[in-house]
């Protein structure tokens, strides 16, 4: 705007130039040459002739714009359209501005621009123009100049304003197909207006960008899922052969530890790959149409009773709260592998003598389960990190387990529409299940 306002100013303030300047410039040639001629006359003609020519020259136009004084050494008018000698200083080129009152126009204040000229025998001769008729057209150029850059600048702003619109638009068009993506969507796509122009290339290439990302993403997860389940079989088959073995061995053989380490290790490596092929399946699958209605409160009281034994073993204390009885449309199955997924990580992670909470609640129409410990809990920087398959922290990494287990709680909630939130617990961890859509005991 300030920028396209600059160029209006310098052709507007060229145009003044060229119109006002040389206007200006054509007045002071007429004056100059009018003195020059009055002076000739003079000296051919002397006083006599020199006032006989002004007073024709008034009287024969006396609307003219002319200004003539013609004063003694004594600055006494002789001859001329003002009665008297101007109270104006000259300029340093010679110039005098000034008004005056024309008692033949009702006194009627003129503006003068005039030059003064000192003739033989110590006369005076002032030649000038009434510059009104220039004062206006610079006042009207000026205007035109003022009003010019104010509706620029208001046309600017308003173009700015609706092309920057225009931009946002597109931008905003990429950003919230961008947040969507990284909510899980991985499907969504950056929509096009068919303008092919630079914001649409631009989301060709982020769609090409996605849809590269999409097809690795899957190549690593078929991978990894055939792995998973081409080594099951083999697996399952070692297994049961030092199963055989161990059955063969007598109690007192050395290699019965060993052997029973080795079917342990089979198990934790079965465990890993069924848990791969799940994920998979629930990632693949998403909910049934024919889902059931689940009960919550149901599930959690469940899932309490089977790891009671466990808790007790080490001394950690069940506390569940179920303040809403709410039904969830779902798998049931998968739905309780999630919370004994979060129940198992909490007494695995709660020191002895702990406690871990189990608490469901209806805030503002959602089903919130929470089940919170005192354990080591996970930092802000580590919560999105956890959710990937296999990762696992640092201070974690001495104990049991194969990084898959919040994995799959990630892929059950986005399989439910439902959300996968930690918080702090000051110490501990709360690990939170928020269900959008749900319906009542009631329904």
């Amino acid at each position: 705007m300030i920028l396209f306002a600059g160029s209006v100013l310098i052709l507007l303030g060229f145009i003044y130039w060229s119109t006002v300047g040389y206007m200006s410039k054509q007045t002071d040639a007429t004056i100059e040459a009018e003195i020059t001629g009055l002076a000739e006359q003079y000296s051919k003609g002397g006083l006599n002739n020199l006032v006989s020519i002004i007073t024709d020259r008034i009287e024969r136009d006396p609307d003219s714009s002319s200004v003539y004084l013609f004063a003694s050494a004594d600055y006494s008018p002789l001859a001329g359209n003002i009665s008297a000698w101007p109270d104006a200083k000259q300029t340093e080129d010679g110039w005098m501005n000034f008004e005056f009152a024309d008692a033949r126009a009702d006194n009627r204040i003129f503006q003068a621009r005039a030059r003064p000229f000192v003739l033989q025998d110590g006369l005076y001769l002032l030649v000038g123009r009434d510059i009104r008729e220039l004062r206006a057209t610079q006042q009207l150029i000026i205007r035109a100049l003022v009003w010019g850059i104010v509706l620029t600048l208001a046309f600017a702003l308003a173009g700015g304003i609706i092309m920057t619109r225009s931009m946002l638009k597109s931008i905003d068009r990429i950003n919230q197909a961008s947040r969507e993506i990284m909510a899980g969507d991985l499907q969504r796509r950056v929509e096009t207006k068919g303008s092919n122009d630079e914001f649409d290339q631009l989301a060709v290439n982020l769609n090409a960008m996605l849809d590269e990302i999409d097809r690795l993403m899957t190549g690593i997860r078929q991978v990894t899922d055939n792995v998973a389940h081409d080594l099951r079989t083999p697996l399952t088959r070692l297994r049961t052969r030092l199963e055989q073995f161990h059955a063969g061995l007598d109690e007192g053989s050395p290699d019965i530890e060993n052997i029973e380490q080795s079917i342990s290790d089979a198990d934790q490596l079965l465990a890993t790959f069924g848990a791969l092929l799940r994920i998979a399946r629930i990632e693949a699958g998403g909910l049934r149409e024919n889902a059931e209605k689940v009960d919550l409160a149901a599930l959690i009281r469940d899932a309490g009773e089977l790891y009671d034994v466990v808790a007790e073993e080490k001394q950690i204390g069940f506390d569940i709260q179920l303040e809403a009885s709410p039904i969830v449309d779902g798998d049931r199955d998968l739905l309780f592998q999630a919370i004994i997924n979060l129940l198992d990580n909490a007494i695995k992670y709660s020191p002895e003598a702990g406690c871990i909470t189990l608490h469901l609640a209806d805030h503002n129409g959602c089903a919130v389960l929470a089940i919170s410990d005192h354990g080591p809990g996970i930092p802000a920087v580590e919560q999105d990190k956890v959710l990937q398959r296999f990762y696992r922290m640092d201070k974690s990494r001495t104990m049991p387990g194969s990084g898959l287990g919040l994995s799959l709680v990630a892929a059950v909630a986005a399989m439910h529409e439902a959300e996968l939130v930690f918080a702090d617990n000051q110490p501990g961890l709360v690990a939170e299940l928020r269900f959008q859509c749900i319906h009542r005991r009631s329904e």
